[in-house]
Formats: structure tokens, sequence, C-alpha cells
């Protein structure tokens, strides 16, 4: 059974940090591109970033441009997001999603597969 679990969110004041982490298992995770997907109260879901599966390639939202960074850890089934000066707008519930390489490469929330339950980050301004 394919189980994606995202942590790290919190409560934080603008122009400060948090960094999301999300462990997945029951799948190849070297296999799958990566993504984070937020979304705020009364809007769909949007794509933040996502990342190919060994690492090379990365898209990212422009506006969570040079403030968001990607990464992953695939000895460790590990994806990681890197947020730094939040703002109020990045308040959301984010997720963690998963499709296999080859079948899927978009920002676009919906061509993934897996997902995880979803990791509140709330910024106060």
């Amino acid at each position: 059974q394919v189980q994606v679990v995202e942590s790290g969110g919190g409560l934080v004041q603008a122009g400060g940090s948090l960094r999301l982490s999300c462990t997945t298992s029951g799948l190849p995770f070297g296999d799958y591109n990566m993504g984070w997907i937020r979304q705020a109260p009364g809007k769909e879901r949007e794509g933040v970033s996502c990342i190919s599966r060994n690492g090379r390639s990365t898209v990212y939202l422009d506006s969570v441009k040079g403030r968001f960074t990607i990464s992953r850890d695939n000895a460790k089934n590990t994806l990681y997001l890197q947020m730094n000066s939040l703002k109020p707008e990045d308040t959301a519930m984010y997720y963690c999603a998963a499709v296999r390489s080859g079948t899927y490469w978009s920002l676009n929330p919906r061509g993934y597969t897996h997902w995880g339950q979803g990791t509140q980050v709330t910024v106060s301004s």
C-alpha cells in the first residue's frame, strides 16, 4: 500500500522560514517525479514546485521563485521544500504528490497519482 506523509508545517511570522518534508513508502521513490501542491481556503489547488526523479530538473511557481527550494533524498525516500521569506499569501495546506517518471511532468496538480494528507502552513502578518 502506498503511503505519502507530509510534515513540517506550522505557524510562522511573515519573513520566516519553514522546511516541509514528505516521506513515501510502497512505491519506488527514485522512479517518481514529485511535487508540492498547495490549496488556500476558497481557492483551487496550485502547483508550487516539482522535481524530476533524479533531482536534476525542477520547476517553480513564479510567485515562489527565489524563496522556495525543492529537493529530494532518494536514499531516504524523502522530498523537501525549504520555504524562506514567507508571506501571508503562502498560507495554505501543502500537499506532497507523486507520479511515475515518464508519464507526467508539470506543476498542474491534476496529473499526480499519489497524494498525502497535507500539512498546514500559516503565515501571520
